[in-house]
């Protein structure tokens, strides 16, 4: 296993890895990054988390097949297959292309998923998402921290039917995050974002910041 790193390495540095390498990722490892999760907070203390653990060969097959379908619907014919996109973002259309049509040979692929979803969207639904996203979070920087790669994602909703049908998960649970993982071909960060002070608003929303 690899080495711990610390905390704010692990934040600054942490970013979406779409390019994976074949090699098995061990089952203690996929342990650390589950308990990982479970240690975010949420909503009253319900952690209502569920994580799905998907290796098999045919069974990645078709859920590969149809993240595909739903990235071309989405991405590729209203790009132009990226050809249309600023120059700054061709790269991580690329990456995320790759991923779209590499799904199958990402060694694991983890559904995150929640249960006892709501019914329709409100502010209770605010809440519960919010519930589950920390736990993402925590598997992404535990990923991070342990030199695994990994990214989330949603395109599998387009079919999320489809695979809770596939993998026997109830009609009260919800599929939210599809993140593959496995060892990274790619590097990590440091990430470049906008300064703190472009984000920013103290005691009411100032206008003149964008």
């Amino acid at each position: 296993m690899a080495d711990d790193i610390g905390l704010f390495e692990a934040i600054y540095s942490q970013r979406a890895i779409r390019k994976l390498k074949p090699d098995p990722v061990s089952d203690e490892l996929i342990h650390k990054l589950i308990e990982a999760a479970t240690k975010a907070p949420s909503g009253g203390n319900t952690e209502p988390w569920a994580f799905v653990v998907v290796r098999e060969q045919a069974t990645k097959d078709k859920i590969a097949a149809w993240y595909l379908e739903g990235w071309e619907r989405t991405y590729v014919a209203g790009t132009d297959s990226g050809k249309n996109l600023p120059d700054n973002m061709k790269r991580v259309y690329g990456a995320a292309d790759h991923l779209a049509r590499n799904m199958a040979a990402v060694p694991v692929l983890i559904l995150v998923c929640g249960k006892n979803a709501p019914r329709q969207a409100g502010a209770h639904s605010g809440g519960y998402y919010g519930s589950i996203f920390p736990a993402v979070q925590n598997l992404l920087l535990a990923a991070r921290g342990l030199g695994l790669g990994a990214s989330l994602t949603t395109l599998h909703k387009f079919h999320e039917q489809d695979i809770k049908a596939l993998l026997g998960i109830p009609d009260s649970v919800e599929t939210i995050a599809l993140v593959p993982v496995g060892h990274p071909r790619g590097r990590y960060g440091p990430t470049t974002r906008r300064p703190v002070e472009e984000v920013t608003h103290f005691e009411r929303w100032d206008p003149s910041t964008t």
